[in-house]
């Protein structure tokens, strides 16, 4: 079950990540002159998280769920969109709450109580 959810949260998290590259160069990018900013802010934030889950944090994986609820608002606003933008926005929801969702369960699975509980 760890393992999986281990990779639900680097699929929701990667999932994103390409998502607002892509979206944001090449499905529907802003004025050219704000390419690189919201690049920046839209996928900088997603690059914090990345080692940390890589690497199994019960941590990282505690406070990006909290992250990915501003994906998730992203996502949502960008619904009420006319357009591919609608589409996008869906995509980014869904991505979003496989995120939340894999990174609380994670959180929950990998208490520590619970690996004195596996051993006996």
């Amino acid at each position: 079950m760890r393992r999986l959810l281990h990779g639900l949260m680097l699929l929701g998290l990667l999932g994103l990540l390409g998502l607002q590259t892509a979206w944001l160069t090449w499905l529907a990018p802003p004025p050219e002159g704000l390419v690189a900013p919201m690049l920046f802010l839209l996928g900088g934030p997603l690059l914090l998280p990345l080692r940390g889950l890589l690497a199994g944090r019960r941590y990282t994986a505690a406070w990006c769920s909290l992250l990915s609820l501003l994906y998730f608002a992203h996502g949502v606003a960008a619904m009420g969109s006319p357009g591919s933008l609608r589409l996008l926005g869906g995509i980014e929801v869904l991505f979003s709450l496989v995120l939340f969702t894999a990174c609380l369960l994670y959180v929950r699975v990998t208490r520590p109580e619970l690996q004195g509980r596996a051993s006996t």
